[in-house]
């Protein structure tokens, strides 16, 4: 499900300060306790997989977490949380238009 608004943010595993974000897998933890959180809700009994609103991604050699703001209207608490998250640890956040995603998914420094 995404809705007529939505956007896409990126949030970068570089402090504003410029310093590499750690533990390394930083982006995964997040990405993995935002995994409940999808279209349809949380999926007992399967194997884990990341909710489509929330994924880790690597760009250049920068560990990211793509978040869509679907899950703003449908999950405001998981939204708070994970931009919480960025605030609270001063990570970059960039928000991006849907041919800025397209071009950086289709650019040789994108890696899932």
């Amino acid at each position: 499900m995404t809705l007529a608004n939505s956007k896409t943010y990126i949030i970068k595993g570089i402090t504003k300060e410029g310093k590499t974000f750690r533990p390394s897998d930083w982006s995964e933890r997040l990405a993995g306790v935002m995994s409940q959180f999808r279209p349809g809700g949380a999926q007992s009994g399967r194997q884990l997989s990341y909710s489509p609103w929330c994924v880790p991604r690597v760009f250049g050699d920068v560990r990211c977490v793509v978040v869509k703001s679907d899950i703003r209207s449908l999950e405001p608490m998981a939204w708070d949380f994970v931009m919480n998250f960025a605030k609270d640890n001063h990570l970059t956040v960039i928000e991006l238009t849907d041919s800025d995603l397209h071009e950086l998914q289709n650019s040789d420094n994108f890696k899932k």
